[in-house]
């Protein structure tokens, strides 16, 4: 690939600095943007070996400089990324929430198609866009009811709504990545899918986890790396879709914790505390569409996986 210009945007993150790595692996000029209220310039400690090619920029999503840093850098593609991702700030926040999740995710639209962005790829949240499913649908496919059920939920999906105005407004061409719980190395401990690192990090150093509830939910784990393998493909597939980025298998947080204590080999009992309102006994969502069309399908088992994060929690220690 050339040397085109890609922003990346909440490119200091968890997932967003694992797609950093790899844009810029296959020869792309990367432009992150970030706020830092989440991210880490840690994160981009391997990223910054490719010197000129990367750009970081801590801006606001939701701030009026956001078009005039697209218009100077002209990215080919955006990948859209940056969010207030903690389900219960947007319960106690929901106009901070909105704030970044809504608007700042149209200011990003709005600037990607007034520059003439080639295509803005979109991290949706498989978790919370589905809401409590239908049980008998399990796992979900793409077509499955969008009812979310928390304001980052209404947030994020609002976005895709934006997305598909815009699509049929303008022929503006877009992607949009419904993640189920990902996980890896660099993972931020907020939001469900942080009870990965939140395990690693308890087991290694010997201290106790606590589940709430009985531990029997489910949840549907995605390695980071096989999702960054579904946004580069997203660069020429799939326009104008929603693609569900998942296992397709359910792991309830009992299964998970002792597979990783199994791996550390820790006996450490965990302990339990009554579950917390809202909280979804099960998820599941169905990686079909994205094997069908985008050629993606996951690759990295969970044992080699967890082994992966409790590795890099070990290293950090």
């Amino acid at each position: 690939m050339s040397a085109d210009c890609v922003v990346v945007t909440g490119g200091a993150g968890f997932i967003g600095s694992h797609v950093v790595d790899r844009l810029l692996e296959i020869g792309f000029k990367v432009v992150v943007v970030d706020d830092f209220s989440a991210g880490s310039m840690a994160n981009l400690e391997d990223a910054s070996r490719y010197g000129s090619q990367l750009q970081v920029v801590q801006q606001d999503i939701a701030s009026k400089d956001l078009q005039l840093l697209m218009e100077r850098v002209t990215p080919r593609f955006v990948f859209h990324l940056a969010a207030q991702a903690d389900v219960r700030r947007s319960m106690s926040d929901p106009l901070g929430d909105a704030l970044v999740n809504v608007v700042g995710s149209l200011n990003v639209i709005e600037s990607s198609y007034r520059f003439g962005v080639e295509r803005l790829v979109y991290s949706a949240s498989g978790g919370t866009l589905y809401g409590e499913p239908d049980l008998s649908l399990l796992p979900l496919t793409e077509s499955a009811r969008h009812h979310p059920l928390s304001n980052y939920g209404v947030s994020k999906k609002a976005v895709l709504d934006y997305l598909a105005a815009y699509g049929s407004l303008y022929g503006m061409e877009y992607v949009a990545l419904a993640l189920a719980n990902v996980y890896g190395p660099r993972q931020d401990p907020h939001g469900e899918s942080g009870v990965v690192s939140i395990f690693a990090g308890n087991l290694v150093s010997d201290q106790p986890s606590v589940i709430f509830g009985d531990g029997e939910q489910t949840r549907d784990f995605v390695y980071v790396a096989d999702v960054v393998d579904a946004f580069v493909r997203s660069l020429d597939a799939g326009a104008g879709e929603l693609f569900n980025i998942a296992s397709s298998r359910e792991t309830s947080v009992n299964e998970l914790y002792w597979e990783m204590a199994r791996l550390q080999g820790s006996v450490l009992e965990p302990k339990y505390l009554p579950g917390r309102t809202g909280e979804l006994k099960r998820s599941c969502l169905s990686n079909q569409k994205a094997c069908e069309i985008l050629q993606w399908e996951p690759t990295v088992a969970m044992n080699e996986g967890l082994s992966r994060v409790i590795k890099w929690v070990r290293d950090k220690s």
